[in-house]
């Protein structure tokens, strides 16, 4: 992958531990690896196929010199979270954040700080059969979209369906969504359950009524198998529910391990049940 890469960006910020570096402010030397495709921008010689490094580096000394972190692993993880999120050129980054003459007491160059962070794209899953079914899931997008680390690109339309599972209830609505976040799966299994709570989520019993349910189908085209988090959803092939609003948004989405896409599964679907 090629990269851009800005060095040692010297900024006078107020991060630290001690009071002192909170209020007095030292130096820091910031430094952004960006992993992008910059073939276009070679081939063509044209600024709008790559990205604007004075712009970044502008970016970056605003956001260190407005905020005050106690650790420079925390300004890292957060300086990286909002480019890749500013950014949408921007697959993956490494942001590394040194510390010249850290108060320890003893003779140091500088302490510093790297961390490595990738946008992912992921496909969820929303249905509702309680309430006001069509604004609990609205409300749910609406919740994602505004988490800093999170970007909804594309809804599917809402579509009616029986329930699944076998237990008597209200039929649902349902959608699906393509989204972009930086969080890793279990914490953005985490973020999930604490949307579906702030709708009422609860779960007696399962597959049974809900105000809403959020599902990772996909993420990138891993797959994650923990006593928490199955990726991909493991019985999406056999839901019209999941599989005929994805078939609108994904039709070309292969599933890394039936190695089918998204419309094929959903073809053979209806074939099964016609």
């Amino acid at each position: 992958m090629d990269q851009i890469i800005i060095q040692d960006l010297s900024i006078y910020a107020k991060h630290g531990v001690y009071m002192e570096e909170n209020i007095l402010g030292q130096q820091f030397l910031v430094s952004v690896y960006i992993d992008m495709d910059l073939s276009k921008a070679g081939q063509t010689d044209n600024l709008e196929h790559t990205i604007d490094y004075g712009k970044v580096c502008h970016f970056v000394t605003k956001y260190m010199q407005e905020r005050t972190f106690k650790l420079i692993e925390s300004a890292a993880e957060h300086l990286a979270e909002e480019l890749l999120m500013q950014y949408g050129q921007i697959k993956k980054i490494r942001i590394k954040v040194k510390k010249p003459w850290a108060p320890i007491g003893l003779p140091i160059k500088n302490v510093c700080v790297s961390v490595d962070r990738t946008r992912h794209t992921v496909y969820l899953s929303l249905g509702s059969n309680l309430g006001d079914r069509m604004g609990y899931i609205r409300q749910g997008v609406d919740e994602l979209n505004a988490l800093s680390s999170c970007k909804v690109c594309e809804v599917s339309d809402m579509i009616e369906t029986e329930p699944y599972g076998g237990v008597i209830q209200d039929n649902f609505m349902n959608c699906v969504l393509r989204m972009e976040t930086v969080l890793k799966p279990q914490q953005l299994l985490e973020k999930l359950h604490e949307i579906e709570n702030h709708a009422g989520r609860t779960r007696d019993v399962r597959w049974g009524p809900r105000t809403l349910d959020l599902d990772i189908l996909f993420y990138d085209h891993d797959v994650v198998n923990t006593p928490q988090l199955t990726i991909p959803h493991v019985d999406m092939q056999n839901r019209y529910f999941v599989l005929e609003p994805l078939s609108r948004i994904a039709p070309w989405y292969r599933h890394p391990l039936l190695h089918q896409t998204v419309q094929q599964m959903y073809d053979q679907l209806v074939e099964k049940n016609a």
